[in-house]
This record gives structure tokens, sequence and C-alpha cells, in this order.
């Protein structure tokens, strides 16, 4: 075996222990806030406290590898990237679990591949052709077909719910966040882009936890929850992930996030009592297809690729 391919094996493999660690993100954030009849830890605070916990990681990081500091309009972009992953997405999503199954989210995250790349043409000036425009189209309209049926089987009407709506707009958000994060990783190491921005949005992630803390009891596997979430999802997976895509390939290793709706389902099951519903599968896999299908179409860049130009 050639030492490229054992670069690119290793990366596949650290990239499937990051996936598995994001894939049960949103069952451990499902067992965190409870739901509607029965919540446990608020929305906000386990948006706000995941970020807050990551943020105080993050420094510890970037003190032991001697980061050096941002200049000038990276901090923007760093500020771009926040509002998207560290207050955008989690604070949408979060509020959307308490009426919908985790299963059910999963189906919209299966979104997000194209989502970043859709967001990314049309903020940094590249071509993408029709047919990618397509795929997205496609993909967003099984979303969305997939909320109507699963409000009609629960409420016996064809209507989206509001729930929907927000992790349709969290999903949306997280791939401005992932754009922007892309874009900037050009300039910095891909590890101190997350971290600076969580360090930077400590100022409001940390009093804003401190704030919605909660004033009753909790359960402790709702804690147990917001641990997970805070360290493996928001921290120790991204910094997985950012390894496997570095000695991998970002192209190769990229292709195993395909599984992690699937893993969601699959997790959400045993963890959370959540049935187990074929049609959900078959959407979740249809979704991933226009997402896979659109990601193959090459998308030509018209912006500078050296610094930034935004």
């Amino acid at each position: 075996m050639t030492h490229h391919s054992h670069d690119t094996q290793r990366g596949v493999l650290f990239g499937l222990l990051a996936v598995t660690m994001f894939a049960l993100s949103l069952p451990m954030s499902k067992l965190a806030i409870g739901n509607s009849t029965a919540p446990y830890l608020s929305p906000w605070f386990l948006a706000y406290g995941r970020a807050a916990v990551a943020g105080v990681l993050s420094i510890g990081y970037l003190y032991h590898n001697q980061a050096v500091l941002p200049q000038g309009r990276q901090w923007r972009y760093l500020l771009y990237i926040g509002l998207g992953n560290a207050l955008g997405f989690p604070v949408l999503q979060s509020l959307g679990l308490l009426y919908v199954p985790s299963s059910h989210a999963a189906v919209f995250n299966g979104l997000l591949p194209l989502a970043t790349a859709a967001i990314a043409a049309l903020l940094f000036r590249q071509h993408a052709p029709l047919r990618f425009w397509f795929w997205a189209l496609l993909g967003a309209a099984l979303v969305m077909v997939f909320a109507v049926w699963r409000a009609y089987q629960v409420d016996g009407i064809l209507t989206l719910h509001y729930a929907d709506v927000l992790i349709f707009i969290a999903v949306l958000l997280c791939g401005y966040g992932y754009a922007y994060g892309a874009k900037l990783s050009r300039e910095l190491p891909a590890p101190q882009v997350l971290c600076w921005m969580l360090v930077l949005f400590l100022p409001i992630t940390l009093p804003a936890s401190l704030m919605t803390w909660p004033e009753r009891s909790i359960p402790v596997s709702a804690w147990l929850g917001f641990v997970y979430v805070a360290v493996f999802s928001m921290w120790v997976g991204m910094m997985i992930w950012y390894h496997a895509l570095h000695i991998g390939g970002a192209v190769r290793v990229s292709q195993v996030q395909i599984i992690q709706p699937f893993l969601t389902i699959m997790f959400s099951v045993p963890l959370l009592g959540e049935r187990f519903e074929w049609l959900t599968l078959l959407f979740a896999g249809a979704v991933v297809w226009t997402a896979y299908m659109g990601k193959k179409v090459p998308i030509q860049t018209t912006a500078t690729h050296g610094k930034l130009s935004r």
C-alpha cells in the first residue's frame, strides 16, 4: 500500500468517526430539550451553552498551538461564520426539534451539502450550470413534500408546520456559515477558523447561556445530551473532521457524509424511542441522492482564489 493510499484510508476512517459523531447530534439535542409538552433544557440554553463550552475549549487549543490572530477582513468572515454556525443554526434547529422528531430533521440535514454549495456559488460569484440548480431545487422540493406529508400524518391537513420552516432556515444558515468557513480556510488553518469563530462569539454565548440557565431540576439524560452536543458535536467532532479532510483529501473524505442522515435515523430509534418509518428513510435517501448528484456537477469559480474577495 502506498503512502498516499494509506493516508486516504486513514482520512476516510477519521471521517466516518466524525460523521458518526455528527449523526448523534440531533438525537442528543432532542434528548436535551425534550418536547413542547415535556420540555427540559430550553432551546436557547442549548444553542448558547454548546457554543460557550466549545468556545472555552477553543481558547486552550489556540493557546496550545500559538495561533496567530486573524487580520482585517478575516474577522468579518468569522462574524459571518458564527452568525450561521454558532447562533442561527443551533437556535433555529433546537426550536424546531421541540415539535418534530430528530429523524424528521435528519431529512432536512441531508440537504446541507447541496445548500452549502449553492450558497457559496451565489455569495462568491461562481458559475453553476443549470443542472446543478435543478438538483438543488429538486432536493428542496423533496424536503418540502416530506414535511407536508408528515404534517398530514399528524394533523390530517396538508400544511407546513412552522417547525419545518425553522429547520429549513437553520439548514440554509448552516450552509451560509460553512460557505464562508471554506472561503476563510484558504488563509487560515480550518481548525483555527472554527476556534477563532467560537472565541469571537464568547462575549455573546457565555452571558446568554448564563441568562438562560435552567431554573428547575433537569434530568441527567438531558444534561448528558447537552454535554455531547457541546463537546463532541460542536468541537471534538469538527476537529476530527478537519483532520480527516486534511490527510485524506476533501473530495474523497467528504463523500462519507452521505450516510449521516441514515445514521441519525438509526440512532433515533433506540435512543429516543422514535418509530422507524420506511417512508422517512426513502425521503432521506432521495434527498441525499439529489445532494450527491448536485455535488458531482462542476462549478466554475470566477472569484479570486487566493485572498478573500469580499
